[in-house]
């Protein structure tokens, strides 16, 4: 082949329109660019290429990288094509007739590009990951995604292949994926050149890989795999005592209480009120002589009236604009935003929230509008550190997951764990949890956090869950709230992270004064005495499960494996396991069915190899589906036969 170079275990190949490079990353895994400036850029973001020994031949008409069990074949057209054991996977499609034009970009001048890569769709092909969306799709083959980041949508560019592959999109700019049946297409908004990498294998192996090349978890702190509880919003240091001296007087254990939003002074200031909590120290210290863990809410808002804000905007540690005033966001007033992807901004806001939170007994944090949250959605305005947000807008949560964990490594903390409304390739390293945003209080909302959940579990995130019951929109008195809270409570059990979260419908006067006032209760008691009842038993049941579940997510900081994971992650070779979107594996052992439909008791359930024992009356089930019956107090869970797990189920 004509202009094609081998060197240093990488092969090079020279167009008329761009400089190819195809490199070994890893176990299994080729990384392919494109520079449309043909000149190497050598930016990997947020990736971690591992060394591998590749074989390269060329050959009259075409060249092939082989790293393990996968190989990338170029053409002189600059068609590429991978094979996995020897078997098509991944073939590009040309956009233009006489098979011609493969990869598209278009100049933006100042060295920037948008480019789209299109690949030939595969019959019987089914797509998991791209992070967590309200979208209600569990198989994203046939749907079309928006690459980018918003409230209740977390995009990780990353998907696994029924096929046996994984790929990953090293472009952190806002663009879009479509999965469609005439068509897989990746495209970013703004960019310097292209990148991304396949990796071949079983969903355990590609997990692995992933991990390898972006990072894994840190081992979970053991308190976090108890209950929390939280609402919108505890007022007061005194009203958040009183629910978590209830609890203690119930004998109800809790892991963690969190004090939301508009505790503070004012947006950007990063710490309590003093009006309305006096002592956070003594508040701190009566918490943990309880044996729970104060979490504490910030947001990356600032304006004119925090005392940070002026420092903070001449020191460039911002957001600024190209066009219009840098006020990106309207709550309460027009809002600055920290920019955290500039290191000394995440230096100076950890400073602060060290002095005045860390320093004072709160033991974690919670980083909300983690997208960022901007209002429009005009990214192509934004002005960051690290470049224009068109170009690097994922990035924000894993730099916001960072400033965090490296605040906390520098006082020699390793306990460390951050809830996190977002994310990206990467964050998991940084202890981040990621939530699902603020989604409804509905059954057709619950569905979709099961799918949703099952989606990230596929993208390297293994901290994941949600607000349980919903985030808005419930009214405490109504019946269909209190059979919603049993059965998302039921969900949140089998969830990485069992967490009570929502922002209740006020059946009261609000307290005068305040900027921000609370809604209804939202503590297990505020649902009924019989929900009580029940509540109060899945949270002994999740104590149980506590040694198996922090064993799992050992596995998770050990080999990248997910706790909450689809069916098929366990059984690849099982076609119906990738079809099923309302049942799980919550670890090694164990199969959760959630009831996810209003007035439902009877649910559909496939078992897969193996016997497996039904926990609520202990029979055994061999591979089949079943019509299991689970009234409001009883959920469907399976142990595998053999395990001690089934100990945690026993009255």
């Amino acid at each position: 082949m004509n202009n094609l170079t081998i060197k240093n275990n990488e092969l090079l190949l020279r167009r008329y329109t761009e400089l190819i490079r195809i490199t070994p990353c890893g176990n299994n895994a080729i990384r392919f660019q494109s520079f449309p400036d043909c000149q190497v850029i050598d930016e990997n973001y947020t990736l971690m290429p591992q060394s591998a020994d590749a074989k390269i031949v060329e050959y009259d008409n075409y060249a092939t990288l082989t790293c393990g069990t996968l190989k990338a074949k170029v053409e002189p057209n600059g068609k590429l094509t991978f094979f996995a054991n020897d078997r098509k996977i991944l073939e590009e499609k040309p956009e233009l007739t006489f098979n011609s034009n493969f990869r598209h970009f278009d100049n933006k001048g100042s060295g920037l590009w948008s480019a789209r890569v299109t690949f030939e769709p595969n019959k019987n092909e089914h797509f998991f990951g791209l992070g967590h969306s309200w979208d209600n799709e569990f198989d994203l083959k046939g749907s079309s995604n928006d690459i980018r980041n918003v409230n209740a949508k977390c995009t990780i560019p990353y998907v696994y292949s029924s096929l046996g592959y994984g790929f990953l999109w090293n472009n952190p700019s806002t663009g879009l994926c479509e999965l469609s049946n005439n068509r897989t297409r990746w495209s970013c908004d703004c960019c310097k050149f292209m990148d991304f990498i396949v990796m071949a294998g079983t969903p355990k192996e590609v997990c692995t890989t992933l991990a390898d090349l972006t990072g894994y978890a840190p081992k979970m702190p053991q308190w976090a795999t108890g209950f929390w509880q939280s609402r919108l919003r505890y007022e007061t240091q005194e009203e958040l005592l009183q629910v978590a001296r209830k609890y203690k007087e119930l004998g109800i254990p809790l892991s963690a209480i969190i004090a939301d939003y508009f505790h503070w002074t004012e947006q950007g200031d990063y710490k309590f009120d003093p009006k309305y909590w006096p002592n956070v120290k003594e508040m701190a210290d009566e918490l943990h002589e309880m044996n729970t863990k104060l979490i504490v809410s910030m947001w990356p808002t600032i304006n004119g009236g925090s005392e940070n804000y002026h420092y903070m905007r001449n020191n460039n540690m911002l957001m600024r604009t190209a066009r219009g005033p840098d006020r990106v966001f309207d709550f309460y007033g027009w809002q600055g935003e920290i920019d955290v992807t500039n290191p000394a901004t995440r230096e100076y806001v950890w400073s602060k929230l060290k002095e005045n939170y860390i320093d004072n007994g709160v033991d974690a944090l919670w980083f909300d509008e983690a997208e960022p949250e901007i209002h429009p959605e005009h990214f192509d305005n934004l002005i960051w550190y690290k470049g224009r947000a068109d170009m690097v807008g994922l990035l924000y949560p894993y730099y916001y997951s960072k400033m965090a964990y490296d605040g906390f490594k520098s006082i020699g903390r390793d306990d460390i764990i951050t809830l996190t409304r977002c994310a990206y390739l990467g964050s998991q390293k940084f202890g981040s949890l990621v939530w699902s945003g603020d989604i409804e209080s509905t059954f057709e909302s619950l569905a979709h956090q099961v799918k949703a959940g099952l989606n990230m579990s596929m993208c390297g995130i293994p901290w994941w869950n949600t607000d349980i019951g919903g985030f808005y929109g419930a009214d405490i008195t109504s019946d269909y709230f209190k059979e919603l809270i049993v059965r998302w409570f039921q969900f949140g059990l089998f969830s990485p992270v069992m967490r009570l979260h929502g922002s209740r419908n006020r059946h009261f006067e609000p307290t005068p004064g305040l900027k921000e006032p609370s809604g209804d209760p939202n503590e297990i008691w505020s649902f009924g005495d019989e929900n009580f009842e029940i509540l109060k038993n899945l949270i002994f049941i999740r104590e149980k499960l506590r040694p198996y579940i922090q064993n799992q997510m050992d596995i998770a900081s050990e080999k990248g494996y997910p706790v909450m994971r689809p069916m098929f992650f366990e059984y690849p070779d099982d076609e119906i396991c990738y079809t099923l979107d309302s049942q799980y594996m919550f670890g090694d052992d164990i199969i959760f069915a959630p009831i996810v439909e209003q007035g439902q008791t009877v649910k559909t359930v496939y078992i897969p190899d193996g016997e497996w024992i039904l926990t609520k009356d202990k029979k055994v089930y061999t591979k089949g589906t079943y019509e299991i019956t689970a009234n409001i107090d009883e959920f469907i869970a399976f142990v595998k036969s053999g395990s001690d797990v089934i100990m945690c189920f026993e009255s």
